[in-house]
This record gives structure tokens, sequence and C-alpha cells, in this order.
């Protein structure tokens, strides 16, 4: 088996199928799909894997398990997985129809660990092709090589595998936390032999009401400490750390200070956790004021990034309010 596609399902039957659709029209390369159900309680979610289980038994496998979150989906799925590579696709989320046929023509061509593509995000029907800034396309990258590959955006899902990098480093995805990913994607790239960045769009992100970058849980965007704690100990430990901190810090910047900051003060421009956030990475990266590569943000994110620094916190929020309405 070349490739598996791993789906955590939680309480989404009102659009797993769409995302499960997309997967069955999939064309090219031997593949299978395995659906894990994390303890769903809706009563649908489940019963809707079997049934598609049912109707496609030499492709749709089903993992029921109790709840353990997102990441410990993917774990089990992983762990499950009889595929060379994996490709993982939340269950909100679907692929283009040729997404599998054009990862398989990069592996094939390259025979590299890690294939990272572009994602299209939806927004209530809106769809935009969201690019990787500043990486070669269509050749083989290392991290050593190139270091722009730390400021890509960390997601799992827009890109695929070699499932060994996983299995023999014994790096897995953390179970109940928020920000997984940044846990773990700048691992993997320090791992792998070769990567190849390709600028299709092959992945469709959408963006609905309970998601991270929409939940009202103030508190909980503190996780993206305990993320970035993990990720940098990590690469100190195994000396990495000098070698990368300017793009560490980029990274950390773009990610705490105004991302998590703005999805707080979206919601509380008041919040203490505003000032938690401010405070670690000045903690970490107390010159980070001096780091060039931040000079490479889009003119809107340099702006929110001075908002946020400044602790303009209202003005930030009123920000991306006339942002939403544009």
């Amino acid at each position: 088996m070349k490739y598996s596609i791993v789906v955590p399902v939680y309480n989404v039957s009102d659009c797993l199928g769409r995302c499960v659709d997309s997967l069955l029209a999939q064309e090219g390369p031997e593949h299978e799909i395995l659906l894990v159900d994390d303890g769903s309680t809706d009563g649908k979610s489940g019963p809707l894997c079997d049934e598609y289980a049912a109707r496609f038994p030499g492709l749709i496998r089903v993992i029921h398990k109790s709840n353990g979150g997102l990441g410990d989906a993917r774990n089990v799925g992983l762990e499950t997985a009889a595929g060379e590579y994996v490709l993982f696709v939340d269950s909100d989320d679907y692929l283009a129809p040729q997404a599998l046929q054009r990862l398989d023509q990069v592996v094939e061509r390259f025979h590299c660990d890690v294939v990272s593509f572009c994602f299209v995000t939806v927004t209530d029907g809106k769809e935009a092709l969201q690019q990787e800034p500043q990486l070669p396309q269509n050749r083989p990258l290392t991290l050593a090589d190139t270091p722009a590959l730390l400021q890509a955006a960390p997601n799992a899902c827009n890109r695929l595998w070699r499932r060994s990098l996983f299995l023999d480093s014994g790096i897995r995805y953390p179970s109940r936390v928020w920000y997984e990913d940044i846990r773990t994607t700048g691992k993997l790239f320090a791992l792998a032999d070769s990567i190849v960045a390709i600028p299709d769009g092959l992945y469709y992100y959408v963006l609905r009401q309970g998601s991270i970058m929409q939940n009202a849980a103030v508190e909980r965007n503190l996780e993206i400490i305990d993320a970035f704690e993990d990720l940098l100990g990590w690469y100190r430990q195994r000396g990495l750390f000098d070698a990368f901190e300017p793009q560490l810090c980029a990274l950390a910047v773009r990610h705490v200070l105004m991302f998590a900051s703005v999805r707080v003060c979206r919601t509380d421009p008041k919040s203490p956790v505003l000032e938690q956030l401010r405070q670690y990475v000045l903690s970490q990266f107390p010159r980070w004021r001096d780091n060039t590569l931040l000079n490479a943000l889009p003119p809107f994110h340099r702006l929110a990034l001075a908002l946020s620094d400044g602790k303009h916190y209202h003005l930030l929020s009123a920000l991306f309010t006339l942002k939403d309405r544009l």
C-alpha cells in the first residue's frame, strides 16, 4: 500500500459526507481511507463511518475509539495505516479531485519524505488560495539548506508525510491540546532528508464556527506557550536552536504575538492573556524586533504586529472586525 488517508471524526455528520466523497473521487495510485471515530456522541457520525465502510469495503476502514482529541485520533490512524505515506484530512475539510494523483507524481519524481502543498481557505463559500512564501518550488529541500521551511504555516494537513518519519522518531501528535501542529511539524522538517514544495492548492480548509480559529475560549490560547516550549525545547536538546534561532523567533512572533493575540483580543481586548503572550515572546526572544525576517510579512500583518506589540488591543480588534466586513 502506498498511501493512507487518515480522517479523524468527531460529531461531524453534517460535513463528513463532503469530506469522504472528495476522498472517494481521488484517482491514481493504490490507497486506503481510514476513518477514525474519536468517540463521537451525536449518534450519527460513527454509524455514517460504518455505512461508508460497508459500501466500500476494499477502500475504507473504520476505527472506533474512545475520545482522545484530534492528535490522538491522528496517531491511532498513523499507527494502523498500511501506507508508506500518510495524508491527514480533517473531517470538515476536503481535497481537490486531483490531489492524490498530483502528489503521487511528485513522490515518483523525487522520492521525497514530505510533499508540502498549498491550501485553499473556504469562508462562507468564498475560496482563497493560501500560498507558502519564500519556498523554492519543485525541487528537493532540507531544513539545513532552506531554513525558510520554518516560516511556512505549520499545518499537518497540507503535507504528505512518509510514515516512517513518525514511526522511526517516536514523534506523535499530542492529545487533547490546541496547537498540536506547532509541536510537531517543525520537528519532522528537521528530520526529513527531502522536502518538496509545490504551488498547487490541493487541500480545502473550511473555516467554521467552533474551530480553533473561531473559538471564544480565551484562556486556551495560552496553550500556544506550551506548544512553543515543546518545539523550542526539542531544538535545544538536539543542538539545533542556535542554527535556526531567527526562523524560530519569527515563527513565535507570528503565532504568539500576532495570531494568538488577535484571537484573544477579538473576544476580550482587556484579557490578561494578551500580556502573558507578549511576555512569553519577550522572555524567549528579547531582541525579536531586530529580526529582519519579519520585514517580509505582508503590510497588513506588520500593522497587526505593531498594534499587538504596542498593546493597542482595541485597535487590533477593530482592524480585524473591519477586515471581516470588507
